[in-house]
């Protein structure tokens, strides 16, 4: 089970830091990614981190404003974000894959948490 928090209301230029929980059996986890959803448009790719390799992609919209990390003694993801803009705004999904093959693409992975909800006003 994937549990994602720390969505909330922020002004523009501002910090959030959502974090994404892994319950269960993790010790199979290859990567854990972040999307996020807009209303009427589709999920899209944020971020995305290995469990083990380190291997970190990030979505060119969000290079150098937000950055991934894990902590694997805690099984939990975290995703920083910084100056915020209101085309943030969105649903954050956090989501774990077991088989390798390329991070960004969403089929590509088994477990999905709920969302947290990211609101950038202007």
């Amino acid at each position: 089970q994937l549990q994602a928090s720390g969505g909330g209301l922020v002004q523009a230029g501002g910090s959030l830091r959502l974090s994404c929980a892994a319950s269960g059996r993790t010790s199979s986890t290859y990567g854990m990614g972040w999307f996020r959803q807009a209303p009427g448009k589709e999920r899209e790719f944020v971020s995305a981190i290995t469990w083990r390799g380190g291997i970190i992609l990030y979505a060119e919209s969000v290079k150098g404003r937000f950055t991934i990390s894990r902590d694997n003694a805690k099984n939990t993801v975290y995703l920083q974000m910084n100056s915020l803009k209101p085309e943030d705004t969105a649903l954050y999904y956090c989501a774990a894959k077991t088989g390798s093959g390329r991070l960004n693409q969403a089929g590509g992975y088994d477990y999905w948490g709920q969302g947290t909800l990211v609101t950038v006003s202007s």
